[in-house]
């Protein structure tokens, strides 16, 4: 049979496309069932995606499990309309074409926010310091590969999702046929080729992801893409892949020395610098004794806007700012930069650095990337159960936090505070792969909902992702946009503390919630909920049918009676008198909102006012003062906020 990877004389040639179409009508419904990558009733009802899984397979000899399951671990065979990831990645295979992986701006340098936070010394805004756009890496240029060794044109590779899983099996063969090995109908036999196809350089990260694909073709999987066809591969239990290949591969071995990482990712140590310069400055973090001289509260996630190389260069300055991870797109690999005993600057509020760990993401927030490797998600979400299950961090909104969700300290810093990962990050998904899916937790109404829209299909209109004020490409999100009424004609929500007029831009957080975060109903009307948000009632719709949330049930804080109002604030605050001799008061500073009489919002932990004083490179100055004052972090907004444990009562949501 032509094309079938049983086959031993054919050989795959540089043909377009186009030339394969008899391959889908005489081999279509054998190879399904010849290769074991989906069920035997697939061919009917998997529709078109699932057959050029098929031929591709055929045609590149690779077998179909095989090049499913790389697909799955690259895009869970999303095609994403085109719309390249944010490594400059295309279709079901992501296959790289970098002409937007390096950024001409780094995330940390742009805006105004200082990503120390900390008001006891000059603000921090180092100017960006982008590495020349040299040779990329060849994980960054695999489209232009794919078209060589197909003879399909780039665009196609990039655009169409056929073309795009012929361009992943050919570079599979490719890769196979370097190793010297032959192309065998065996998905055991591939192991080698999926690890090169990681475009790793080592053989610790090319391992790890060639041993998810192979954890994906054993448990198998099924899903609905997001162009709504519906791919299965069957699940190959027995498959145990010849794992000695890797050592013919040629990659460098390295060591996860000195890391603080599960043994289920690839990880590798860069640090960061703690050293003097200038004039009695030093960087680019402050030494610590976490968690016993501060309680790790928190991971925020961010994500690059760079590309790796670049990142890494950056995190080497000691004049720059840090954070604790970097997580590549490709493959998933992580470097440790800065211990989890020590404080990066990463956050922008000084409080919440002091009581987190700062994961980044390469990537870009939408320019116009929109979408993130499962690889990436997955090995993120390794290192956050792992992280979580050392210092005890709950595994939900309020404490795995974007850092579009970590407050502005101050009301002067509200506008500059950056807004990544941004609406594409799919939330949702990252708690499922955290073991901890969004879920409702009331039967009935619960008085409280968490945000749940459904990702593929909860597409708001967003703005200026690639020019001021021009629509970003159609895309899930999981975020979820709040009116001032229950109709969409009317007006956006506003935020009083970004003093501008509501808008879509894509970075405009005035009036979208994000999907696991929680907040008090205020209200229903036919299709639409309300729930109170920055002091306010705020309108979403949420019909039965496909609702954007699910009901819950917890603890509210409101007003103690007899208040009117209280204040919110960006930080939990030691009251004066906890200050030692030597370490100035920080000046408390209520941010513009309040929480009014008849407002209710979600109570997170009840935590101490605590400061962390290190303004000197000589840590014998540095002193964690901690307070008896004690806060209640809140929902408050799309960012979480603090309100004094003295100004509130708490109870339970009505049901």
């Amino acid at each position: 049979m032509r094309g079938s990877v049983t086959d031993p004389h054919h050989s795959p040639g540089h043909r377009r496309l186009a030339r394969r179409g008899a391959v889908a009508v005489a081999s279509g419904a054998l190879l399904l069932p010849l290769l074991g990558a989906g069920p035997s009733h697939a061919e009917d009802s998997a529709g078109a995606l699932q057959r050029a899984f098929a031929v591709a397979a055929a045609e590149y000899h690779v077998p179909q499990s095989v090049l499913l399951g790389v697909s799955y671990l690259q895009s869970r065979w999303d095609g994403h309309a085109g719309a390249p990831s944010v490594t400059g990645g295309y279709g079901p295979m992501h296959l790289t074409d970098a002409r937007t992986a390096l950024a001409a701006d780094t995330h940390h340098g742009d805006g105004t926010e200082d990503a120390r936070g900390d008001e006891a010394r000059p603000p921090l805004r180092p100017a960006p310091k982008v590495p020349e756009d040299a040779a990329l890496p060849a994980r960054l240029t695999t489209l232009p590969k794919a078209a060589e060794l197909t003879g399909i044109p780039a665009e196609e590779l990039r655009s169409e999702e056929s073309a795009n899983i012929a361009g992943g099996a050919a570079l599979l063969a490719a890769a196979q046929k370097d190793l010297g090995a032959p192309l065998s109908s065996d998905p055991a036999e591939w192991y080698g080729a999926v690890a090169r196809f990681s475009g790793a350089d080592d053989t610790a990260t090319a391992a790890a992801y060639a041993n998810d694909v192979y954890e994906v073709i054993r448990t198998g999987q099924e899903r609905f893409t997001d162009s709504g066809q519906r791919v299965a591969l069957a699940a190959q239990p027995g498959v145990t892949p010849d794992t000695a290949q890797l050592d013919r591969a040629g990659l460098r071995r390295s060591s996860a020395a000195g890391t603080e990482c599960p043994t289920s990712v690839s990880c590798e140590w860069v640090p960061a610098p703690y050293e003097e310069f200038g004039d009695n400055d030093y960087g680019n973090h402050d030494v610590g004794d976490r968690p016993a001289s501060q309680r790790i509260r928190y991971i925020v996630v961010h994500d690059t806007e760079g590309g790796w190389e670049g990142v890494l260069n950056l995190i080497k300055d000691p004049t720059y700012v840090s954070w604790n991870y970097t997580l590549r797109s490709t493959d998933g690999h992580i470097a440790q930069h800065v211990k989890a005993k020590d404080v990066a600057w990463h956050a922008g509020n000084w409080y919440i650095n002091g009581a987190s760990v700062g994961l980044e993401h390469e990537g870009f927030l939408a320019n116009p990337d929109a979408w993130y490797t499962e690889a990436m998600y997955r090995s993120s979400a390794r290192l956050v159960k792992y992280l979580a299950d050392r210092y005890g961090i709950p595994l939900d909104r309020q404490h795995i936090l974007g850092h579009d969700t970590v407050p502005g300290p101050t009301t002067g810093t509200i506008p500059g505070m950056h807004t990544d990962p941004g609406p594409y990050w799919d939330w949702r998904h990252y708690f499922e792969l955290l073991g901890h899916p969004v879920k409702r937790t009331a039967r009935g109404g619960g008085g409280l909902v968490t945000i749940r829209p459904d990702y593929a299909a909860n597409q708001p209109v967003y703005t200026g992702c690639t020019a001021k004020g021009q629509p970003c490409p159609a895309h899930g999100s999981s975020e979820v946009r709040l009116y001032s009424q229950p109709d969409e004609n009317s007006a956006l929500i506003k935020d009083i503390g970004l003093g501008t007029t509501p808008t879509t831009g894509v970075n405009d957080l005035s009036s979208r919630v994000s999907t696991g975060q929680q907040f008090a109903v205020a209200g229903q009307d036919g299709d639409w909920t309300a729930i109170w948000y920055l002091g306010q009632k705020a309108w979403f719709k949420n019909p039965k049918g496909s609702p954007a949330a699910v009901p819950a049930a917890g603890l509210v804080v409101t007003p103690k009676a007899g208040a009117a109002s209280i204040p919110v604030y960006g930080r939990a605050y030691p009251e004066a008198s906890a200050y030692p001799a030597g370490v100035p008061a920080q000046s408390v500073s209520a941010l513009p909102y309040k929480v009014l009489a008849s407002q209710s919002y979600v109570a997170g932990d009840k935590v101490p006012g605590e400061y962390y004083y290190a303004v000197t490179f000589d840590e014998a100055s540095h002193r964690v003062v901690v307070g008896k004052d004690l806060y209640y972090e809140i929902q408050y907004g799309h960012r979480v906020a603090f309100v004094r444990a003295a100004d509130v009562q708490v109870s339970q949501s009505a049901g």
